[in-house]
């Protein structure tokens, strides 16, 4: 069986031979550990890609913007293509935004959204990116796209303005949500063209024990925004992959409903055994392993241990369950072989938690 078929096997529920690997390698890491990393990835290949994997820099899809200045993960200012500046205190941290640009609503009358990543984009990337995998590896080819709806309403308006906005329900919020709407519609217009298997969007909507806003807010003006993205994306045929941090136990219904194939999010926060016996079967969990406490700060077997309740909690032979987790700055290489084991290992040879 191939990487693909693997992966697209557990997304269907279908009966993969395995669980489908996919290491997440933060830039700090490559950055610092290149050799370890490399070491690792030959012992463990994954079982899903992307363009920039296989192509390298011949892999960048989306065009720079005009008003992009510096790069992300180095230490100083530098500014995306959305306009927003951002500041980082360290390499390999992707920092914060510090200057919105839209701080002040008169701003948003003349503000143009970066039409031109767009337009300039390398569609054709993805394609030869797919033959060349097809040709060699044959694993998935997963997406990743910049569609991000509650964090680029954060770094355009800037937080504490936007939960406001939020709270007050403004015609403004809801005009500046329009419009970061549309050209990220516009942008999936793209991506479901090429010959991908899958496309994966973002927001993070949870804090460490609750959502951020209300269900009844996130319902009404957030969860059309993920229907839409998930019907394009089905439409082209490519399967729907979203990454959601913090404590989002609320809106997992909504999530299956409105047609997420695989969802990344933090599981430590939640009630894991719950979202087993409520979601396992409905919707493939992509991963993780707690990164906050046993991955950075815990011994190899409570990383065994934490593999194993994550497993205990969704895995079937049908599919469902994917064997994602981060490799963070802080964590010790002995830890994260031994997740990676631990995925491979015959579920009852792991010890129980706690």
């Amino acid at each position: 069986m191939t990487s693909r078929e693997r992966v697209y096997r557990c997304l269907e529920f279908t009966g993969p031979d395995r669980l489908p690997r996919n290491l997440w390698v933060l830039p700090r890491v490559e950055q610092d550990s290149p050799d370890e990393v490399a070491a690792v990835r030959r012992e463990f290949p994954g079982d899903i890609t992307g363009p920039g994997t296989i192509l390298g820099p011949r892999g960048y899809v989306l065009a720079r913007g005009h008003r992009c200045r510096g790069g992300p993960y180095k230490t100083g200012v530098y500014v995306d293509e959305w306009g927003c500046i951002w500041e980082c205190k360290e390499d390999g941290v992707i920092g914060e935004v510090k200057r919105p640009p839209l701080a002040e609503w008169f701003a948003l009358d003349h503000y143009r959204l970066p039409w031109e990543t767009l337009e300039g984009a390398d569609w054709d990337a993805v394609d030869r990116a797919q033959r060349e995998n097809l040709a060699g590896p044959k694993q998935f080819m997963l997406c990743g796209t910049g569609v991000r709806p509650f964090e680029r309403m954060q770094f355009l308006r800037g937080t504490e303005n936007l939960y406001v906005d939020l709270a007050y329900g403004t015609a403004e919020v809801r005009a500046l949500c329009d419009r970061v709407h549309e050209f990220f519609m516009k942008e999936l217009d793209g991506w479901v063209r090429t010959d991908c298997d899958g496309i994966s969007f973002q927001d993070d909507w949870g804090a460490q024990d609750a959502l951020l806003v209300s269900p009844d807010l996130w319902r009404d003006l957030f969860k059309p925004l993920y229907k839409a993205y998930c019907e394009v994306i089905h439409a082209g045929g490519k399967k729907a992959f979203m990454h959601s941090d913090g404590h989002i136990a609320a809106i997992y219904e909504d999530l299956v409903e409105v047609g997420v194939d695989a969802v990344n999010s933090q599981l430590f926060c939640m009630d894991i055994e719950d979202l087993g016996r409520r979601f396992k079967g409905r919707i493939t969990f992509w991963g993780e392993i707690d990164r906050q406490h046993v991955l950075p700060f815990g011994t190899a077997r409570e990383v065994r241990a934490a593999v194993g309740r994550v497993r205990r909690a969704f895995e079937d032979p049908s599919g469902g369950l994917i064997a994602q987790f981060e490799w963070g700055a802080n964590n010790p290489v002995e830890n994260v072989r031994a997740c990676l084991e631990a995925w491979d290992t015959p579920l009852e040879e792991l010890p129980a938690s706690g």
